[in-house]
């Protein structure tokens, strides 16, 4: 299945996505799940069986939110590809790095990306995201994948000289609109095992990044184990799982997204993320 968050009618709502169609499910469950983290909550009990009695809306006709507009925690892990690691100069770690971003600095599929007024070193990062769809602490690495309710595409977008102002990330990490994700996550019995699938970043509709997720330095089970070892894993919480290589900040001349530019996030099986570039008003 692949479920999604969107407004339509002048009114937030979640549901399935097909080829040509958003199914509104939230509306036909409403009495049950409040949105789709309480939907995901529920091992989205009844959603498939309510697809057939739920009114369905062209998908030109939708606004797509993030997947989840209010996750719990948005985990994000660094320098988790070696292209990406090497092309930072920075060091082999025995464990994977980790940073946060606030809910309120995402954004969704089709909407504008904003170059921020202070800085013109909007750079992209295409990762793939996982939904946590089980709590847990102290989850063991056997155990973890048992945890994802489902995946989806994300760009890290980041402010590059924010994000270099200190040691921590996080200010670059967390402007308003510059983590887009979507269009839908995918459950993991469509999605399959993770490995295999490439993952590339477009810019212009050119390939900036690309790789497989087989790449990855700490795959998923690891990464889930581990975030769990620090923080209690809630359900709706997202992983964003690193971002391969061709970052702009580390081309010559740099390569930052500007008004005008389209950037795309694509995972093979998954789907695309599209974004616009604009300045912030």
């Amino acid at each position: 299945m692949k479920l999604a968050t969107v407004k339509i009618a002048g009114r937030q709502s979640w549901g399935i996505v097909t080829e040509e169609a958003f199914v509104d499910v939230g509306a036909a469950l409403t009495a049950r799940y409040a949105d789709l983290r309480t939907a995901i909550a529920g091992g989205l009990a009844g959603v498939a069986e309510a697809e057939a009695g739920a009114q369905a809306y062209p998908l030109a006709e939708v606004e797509w939110l993030p997947v989840l507009p209010n996750p719990p925690k948005i985990l994000c892990v660094g320098l988790n590809y070696e292209t990406h690691r090497k092309e930072t100069g920075r060091s082999e770690v025995a464990h994977p790095t980790i940073f946060a971003r606030y809910a309120n600095s995402q954004t969704g599929h089709l909407a504008t990306i904003p170059v921020p007024k202070v800085s013109d070193n909007l750079d992209f990062e295409g990762e793939l995201a996982i939904v946590i769809g089980k709590p847990g602490r102290y989850i063991p690495r056997a155990e973890a994948l048992s945890h994802i309710a489902g995946y989806a595409c994300y760009n890290d977008g980041s402010i590059r000289d924010y994000q270099r102002h200190t040691h921590q990330f996080t200010p670059g990490k967390n402007f308003p609109g510059t983590g887009a994700f979507g269009p839908w996550m995918m459950t993991p019995d469509e999605m399959g095992e993770i490995g295999p699938q490439a993952i590339r970043t477009r810019l212009n509709g050119e390939i900036v990044q690309e790789a497989r997720f087989s790449d990855m330095i700490f795959d998923l089970a690891r990464i889930v184990e581990y975030c769990s070892e620090f923080t209690e894993l809630e359900v709706g919480d997202v992983i964003a799982t690193g971002t391969p290589g061709g970052v702009g900040a580390k081309r010559t001349p740099p390569l930052w997204m500007r008004a005008g530019d389209v950037v795309e996030v694509e995972i093979e099986g998954l789907g695309t993320l599209r974004n616009p570039v604009a300045a912030e008003t």
